[in-house]
């Protein structure tokens, strides 16, 4: 009989590939920002959420915080590498404001590791402590990540047609395959801290598993108005950036026609 833990090192190696797949779909935008050399509308948001996100989480991981815990420490470090370039290149590509705000962003996600990892590992010196102060922050900040790309859609939305994602109708700015690789991400963790109970990691992830279901939902619900919304900017000569990356992502959600 397959034993708990070989059960759990299984799915949390599962968990990885997928983890790893999650944070590699935004390498075809990045693609397109470098060969336009231009970030255009997209947001820099969801990429500095990881990144911290996955930063926490190799803390967490540390033997000195929490043993036992190598497939958490892995996927996260390359997570980190991976975040690292992202939020890299959307500083070389982007100019003026988003620039700055970028830059504020990354150097907070780097004071807020420093910080939490100094205060656990000088005032904190036995493993229960040192998990429970940090796997409370990687909660909290695993659901940021999540909910990052909502609120990008709602936000830029908002500003860009001073309307509601429910009046445009367009998920535009939420790549799909964003959505996916959440969807797939967070229903493996919680298995995976389901078999072996890990508070920590079940409570953020049980909730991304809900946002990407939400994410899924809305993706399917302005499939069809979205595409007519860039295929009307198509007659107009407006092709952006973002209506060939959005094009892409909706042409791999298969929608059955009504009857």
């Amino acid at each position: 009989m397959v034993s708990v833990d070989a059960m759990r090192t299984a799915v949390g190696i599962v968990g990885n590939a997928i983890a790893l797949g999650l944070f590699l779909s935004p390498l075809p935008t990045f693609i397109r920002i470098w060969k336009k050399k231009s970030v255009e509308e997209f947001s820099v948001i969801p990429y500095v959420a990881t990144l911290l996100n996955c930063m926490l989480w190799m803390v967490y991981g540390l033997p000195i915080v929490h043993p036992n815990s190598t497939l958490v420490l892995t996927i996260n470090a390359a997570g980190t590498a991976i975040e690292l370039c992202y939020v890299i290149l959307y500083l070389v590509f982007s100019d003026g404001p988003k620039r700055m705000k970028a830059l504020l962003l990354f150097l907070g996600d780097l004071a807020i590791v420093g910080t939490v990892s100094a205060i656990v590992l000088i005032f904190f010196h036995t493993h229960e402590r040192r998990s429970l102060i940090v796997g409370i922050l990687c909660v909290i900040f695993c659901i940021i990540m999540y909910l990052a790309p909502l609120t990008v859609m709602f936000v830029t939305l908002v500003s860009t047609v001073q309307s509601s994602v429910i009046k445009t109708k367009s998920v535009e700015y939420m790549p799909l395959s964003l959505s996916v690789a959440s969807f797939f991400n967070g229903l493996c963790w919680t298995i995976y801290a389901l078999i072996r109970f890990d508070l920590y990691i079940t409570i953020p992830n049980t909730l991304g598993l809900l946002f990407s279901i939400t994410q899924l939902v809305l993706h399917v619900l302005y499939y069809k108005s979205t595409k007519m919304q860039i295929a009307e900017r198509k007659k107009k000569g407006e092709v952006g950036l973002t209506d060939v990356i959005v094009v892409d992502s909706l042409n791999t959600l298969e929608i059955p026609p009504s009857h």
